[in-house]
């Protein structure tokens, strides 16, 4: 069986300007990057404003297992499918992350017979846009510092920075660090840390931003740490919102790259979505949707965290709600949810897959709750059985939803066929429409709640002390009538990532809450979710090598 690596380098790519052909564009539009990617620029972007949206397709998923989803790999498939029943289409991604691509979870280019290309620059150094993140942040980080030495005319408490460095690898040595030693001419002494790339609020904020002038206003609002009589510090009252933009004005860009069929892609921005709001940029979101007639996009992880987050947080920003999400499952990793372990999935076990099917039926619930038709596609893998398919569609006709199998990863879009069938029917006659889970009126601790009982179902939400004074100050700040973006596990409903299923009678505890006035959201930290990884005994990394006429190996 061949390696996706091994898949992407036998396609021979269209150049990128016949790709952008596609959707309408010219070479005049386009900032190329080499053959096979590209960047919109701004003026193509702002002509494209008055042009009627097409329809949107969310692809989201259950809770992840080891056992292996591959909603991104069912996100090109479907588009790729859509394509071939002459369906004009196009699909918004988000980039990879360096950290998790050298540690255990891979990059995010697909699989199979449904990737986008070319699957190695895009997983690694891509267009930059990462390195231009960590550069804006790490700038800020020096401002910062280099205000306090200078005279600290801010009179900012080095105690409550809250402002942290970062970096695209996973790199738990850097969690926290003591920044300024070595004497008056180094600095002066304080706590610091390191977050990966992604966690940054500059990521979120490349995501929600839809130009420039409202980057540098973004950038301006966001809160670094307090004053020794504990007032809020911000970029704006630095003066360096400026300087950070001119190190993302080429990363605001969003970028178009091709799947192996062929498709138009933009890969664009990578928040994760247990620590942030797991979402492609609006700027490619909202672009797409002028380019094309019908755009798939994915939300990271569960339906519980980037679905929610997507519906919650980023589409306020769209011009649109999806017309349909797509909820993608396997039947493994339903009987992994159903108990049976990792080393027993390829046995047949209809008890452990009706089981687990508790957490596919409460993502279906979940999202029907905003009033947006879903669809369920099941992720073929050999080890599936004729028996557990047919007990998986009848407990999804149970609930009134169609179910459709997706060979994508072994077929490419003629595998999902069925299933893009099955999508295009629903939007032509079910409506959308959309609803939010909650009101930004609602104070801090009703979003909360809102999203603990109506998504996670558990019991209720409960605050640590420093949470409980944090809520209290926010509002003093009028900081209460942000959105929630809930840093949580991605393994559960729950904030304990063993309890698989669709655990009840729970409690999430939020430890701390952070101010992200920036992208404009309130993160709320529950659990032990960290917000710099570490890698694994084996990284990924181990086995990946590059040869000597500079082939990369070992790339998934």
């Amino acid at each position: 069986m061949k390696t996706d690596i091994e898949i992407s380098q036998e396609v021979e790519l269209k150049p990128i300007v016949q790709i952008a052909q596609k959707i309408g564009l010219t070479e005049d539009d386009l900032e190329l990057y080499g053959k096979y990617k590209a960047k919109v620029g701004y003026e193509t972007i702002q002509r494209l404003t008055n042009r009627p949206d097409g329809k949107l397709i969310l692809v989201t998923s259950i809770n992840p297992t080891p056992a292996g989803e591959g909603k991104s790999t069912v996100t090109i498939g479907l588009a790729d499918a859509l394509n071939q029943i002459n369906c004009q289409t196009m699909i918004a991604l988000r980039e990879p992350s360096l950290g998790p691509a050298m540690g255990v979870k891979g990059g995010a280019t697909g699989g199979g017979y449904a990737q986008v290309l070319p699957m190695e620059d895009i997983n690694l150094h891509f267009t930059g846009d990462m390195h231009a993140i960590t550069s804006a942040n790490n700038a800020l980080s020096a401002f910062i510092d280099n205000h306090i030495h200078q005279g600290n005319t801010l009179n900012i408490d080095s105690r409550r920075i809250i402002w942290k460095r970062v970096l695209d690898l996973n790199d738990r040595a850097l969690r926290q660090v003591i920044v300024g030693l070595g004497g008056p001419v180094q600095g002066v002494p304080r706590e610091d840390g390191f977050d990966i790339t992604v966690a940054s609020e500059i990521m979120a904020i490349l995501c929600l931003a839809t130009d420039i002038d409202n980057l540098k206003e973004r950038l301006a609002n966001i809160v670094i740490g307090y004053t020794f009589d504990r007032k809020p510090v911000t970029v704006g009252q630095l003066g360096v919102q400026g300087a950070m933009a001119l190190l993302l004005k080429d990363a605001l860009k969003p970028n178009l790259v091709q799947t192996i069929e062929g498709t138009p892609a933009f890969v664009h921005g990578g928040p994760f979505a247990n620590i942030a709001h797991g979402c492609n940029s609006v700027l490619a979101t909202q672009s797409a949707l002028k380019l094309a007639d019908y755009v798939v996009t994915e939300a990271g992880f569960g339906a519980d965290l980037g679905a929610e987050k997507f519906l919650d947080i980023k589409v306020p920003h769209l011009s649109k709600a999806p017309d349909v999400i797509v909820v993608v499952t396997t039947i493994r990793a339903l009987k992994m949810h159903g108990g049976l372990a990792k080393d027993q999935l390829a046995t047949e076990d209809i008890a452990a897959l009706k089981k687990g099917f508790s957490n596919l039926k409460q993502h279906i619930q979940n999202m029907q709750q905003y009033q947006i038709p879903v669809v369920v596609a099941i992720n073929q893998f050999v080890s599936d059985t004729e028996n557990e398919f047919a007990t998986l569609s009848q407990l999804c006709q149970e609930l009134g939803v169609i179910v459709k199998k997706a060979d994508v990863w072994a077929k490419g879009g003629q595998g999902g066929i069925e299933l893009a069938q099955a999508v295009v029917e629903v939007m032509n006659n079910q409506v959308s429409n959309y609803q939010r889970l909650y009101q930004d009126s609602q104070s801090i601790e009703e979003k909360a709640q809102a999203i603990v009982e109506k998504i996670y179902h558990g019991k209720q939400v409960s605050f640590s002390p420093k949470a409980k004074n944090q809520l209290k100050t926010f509002k003093e700040y009028g900081w209460d009538q942000l959105p929630i973006c809930m840093a949580k596990t991605q393994y559960s409903f729950s904030d304990d990532a063993t309890k698989l299923g669709a655990p009840t009678d729970f409690e999430v505890t939020i430890r701390e809450f952070v101010p992200k006035l920036g992208a404009g959201f309130i993160v709320a930290l529950t659990g032990d979710v960290m917000t710099m990884p570490g890698l694994p005994k084996s990284p990924a990394g181990l086995k990946m090598d590059v040869t000597s006429d500079g082939q990369a190996v070992g790339l998934f």
